[in-house]
């Protein structure tokens, strides 16, 4: 019986030890989000990194009448390699027109594959605008560090005059502005359901909002970091 027991015992601390072993590589990694609003841009930002490394940055940008789009970035070893973008543009005349760009970079920066489809025509991209993709790049980490740092965040939700519930079900009592806001804006959060999405921290019972981006009706979904791989 001895016998028996003990490799089913061996076996089973083996099974134990292995459920409670951790990934390193893991738990070195850190997520962050953030944004901004500027003239007639607002954007959300998403941005992932090991070890103070960029890994992969997202962001969805919405320029009013202008357009809108959305981005992946990809680094390696420190340096901006591959950047996905696709939304639509105003082109005269003819309104909104869908665009996609794709670009990879080698170690040195130099775009080694590029494509750009403007309304189903393939054109060539500048050098110019090719290092404003990279500095646009850089500039989602750095934006969304700062803010990490000074302890704000993106935060997404649904508020009802009275309550707000994130998109990940987190429920606060408060909402604080730290921030003037036009008479309308108010009226409005105070009288209709809407989503929200601002640049704030939040609290036990509260939230406080530092840069409102967003304010829509509640039918609007939860904005997801977008992924074109």
């Amino acid at each position: 019986m001895k016998n028996k027991l003990l490799p089913s015992l061996i076996l089973s601390l083996l099974f134990g030890c292995s459920a409670n072993i951790s990934n390193p590589q893991n738990e070195l990694i850190a997520s962050h989000s953030g944004g901004q609003s500027m003239g007639d841009a607002t954007s959300l930002y998403w941005y992932t990194e090991r070890l103070g490394i960029p890994l992969h940055a997202e962001d969805y940008v919405v320029a009013g009448d202008y357009g809108w789009y959305q981005s992946n970035y990809r680094w390696e070893e420190g340096s901006v390699r591959e950047l996905i973008r696709e939304g639509e543009q105003l082109k005269e005349a003819k309104g909104l027109v869908p665009y996609k760009i794709h670009v990879r970079f080698n170690q040195q920066g130099e775009a080694v594959y590029q494509q750009y489809r403007l309304d189903d025509k393939v054109l060539p991209l500048k050098s110019d605008f090719l290092e404003q993709l990279k500095n646009e790049a850089i500039s989602v980490v750095e934006k969304t560090k700062a803010q990490n740092t000074q302890g704000t965040q993106l935060i997404q939700g649904y508020w009802d005059g009275r309550e707000f519930e994130t998109c990940d079900g987190e429920e606060f009592d408060n909402l604080e502005f730290n921030q003037s806001l036009p008479s309308f804006v108010v009226e409005r959060l105070a009288s209709i359901d809407s989503y929200v999405a601002f640049v704030g921290s939040e609290s036990s019972d509260r939230l406080v909002v530092d840069d409102l981006l967003m304010l829509s009706d509640d039918g609007q979904p939860c904005i997801d970091p977008p992924d074109m791989k």
